[in-house]
């Protein structure tokens, strides 16, 4: 088996275009007719499969964005394998090539020493952590794989479909991980459940309710993404509001209602948005706290603070970032594979709050 690298992984990002058509034969009218019809039927095609490809603006803020400023302080915690992951690994034949999609700071990447890995994450920052420690890695979006068809024997997505705010979205990652292993490969996914053992983090969760309506979808690339406007600032213990100009004017808020982002949801993908009622709440802001040092050392932006994507606590010493979350219900990830004809559910398990399960490519 090739050990596979990636060279240059931090230098360019791909950027993804459709090729339109340049130029339509002039035939007579019945033919002009139809080819103009068949070209259309393309075109909607292609725009469908784009529209999950667009990364949404609550994705953009409350998770790529947060994750880039924490990485370094979210490395630090992620050390421990859970064990249905690490048996999993373990269980596959020597040289298998296991793909890790939103692989983090690439803790299972090399477990199993008799199998070659591949990583990819959306946050660059931890992509950098896993470089600095020898892994094969490369900047990526879950719902672009950029591997080819069949590329790999297995693939894992730990802890990563719950950050995508869209069904649509959803489904894609999942059927990206189907397409880039080999028939018979094995796929293991696993997603934060509702049904959290420790009722008392949901006290600590903030539901996504009309109060914290955010943009739902906005036109972006998968894969390129545009720098903040504003410079990276370091957050002094001390620092009550010293934003310097960074500060932005309250009135200038980018909450909008529940109301504009179910429009704007429905014109992008089709379908509504997945926020629930209050009785079966699925959607919610997740709080990480970066400690005041270490929002030093990782350069946390002082403009996200100004901007509302952050806020500071003193009495912890921290700043905290909301995280976004679609947790899912019992059976959820089994209705997302059902619609998908080349994979078949081998094993579905709860373990440790989340719902877990492992595909298998037939064709």
């Amino acid at each position: 088996m090739i050990r596979y690298s990636v060279p240059g992984i931090f230098s360019t990002m791909r950027e993804v275009k459709v090729k339109g058509v340049s130029s339509l034969c002039t035939l007579d009218s019945n033919g002009e007719s139809h080819i103009l019809q068949s070209e259309l039927a393309s075109d909607s095609q292609r725009n469908s499969s784009l529209n999950v490809q667009f990364t949404p603006e609550i994705e953009k803020k409350y998770v790529h964005h947060v994750y880039d400023a924490i990485a370094p302080h979210f490395s630090s915690t992620r050390f421990a394998k859970w064990p249905k992951v690490a048996n999993f690994l373990s269980s596959l034949p020597s040289e298998s090539l296991v793909l890790d999609a939103g692989c983090g700071n690439g803790k299972y990447l090399g477990f199993n020493p008799d199998c070659f890995y591949i990583g990819c994450d959306i946050s660059a920052p931890l992509i950098k952590i896993c470089a600095d420690r020898g892994h094969e890695v490369l900047v990526a979006d879950a719902v672009d794989l950029p591997y080819r068809t069949g590329f790999g024997d297995a693939a894992i997505s730990i802890a990563v479909l719950h950050h995508l705010s869209t069904e649509g979205r959803r489904k894609k990652a999942i059927e990206e991980l189907i397409r880039v292993v080999k028939k018979g490969g094995l796929v293991l996914i696993t997603v934060w459940a509702v049904e959290q053992e420790d009722k008392s983090l949901l006290a600590k969760w903030t539901p996504l309710t009309q109060k914290y309506g955010e943009e739902w979808i906005g036109p972006g690339s998968p894969r390129v993404r545009s720098p903040s406007s504003c410079t990276l600032e370091s957050i002094p213990e001390t620092e009550e509001n010293g934003f310097g100009e960074c500060k932005k004017d309250s009135g200038q808020s980018s909450m909008q209602s529940l109301q504009e982002i179910t429009s704007q949801s429905e014109s992008y993908s089709g379908t509504s948005t997945d926020v629930k009622n209050a009785n079966n709440q699925q959607e919610y802001f997740v709080p990480w706290h970066l400690p005041y040092h270490r929002a030093e050392v990782s350069g946390a932006s002082a403009c996200a603070l100004a901007n509302g994507l952050a806020k500071k606590d003193d009495k912890k010493g921290a700043v905290v970032y909301n995280r976004y979350y679609h947790v899912f219900s019992e059976g959820e990830l089994e209705r997302l594979v059902a619609g998908i004809d080349n994979a078949v559910i081998v094993d579905r398990f709860f373990d440790k709050s989340n719902w877990c399960i492992v595909l298998e490519k037939k064709l």
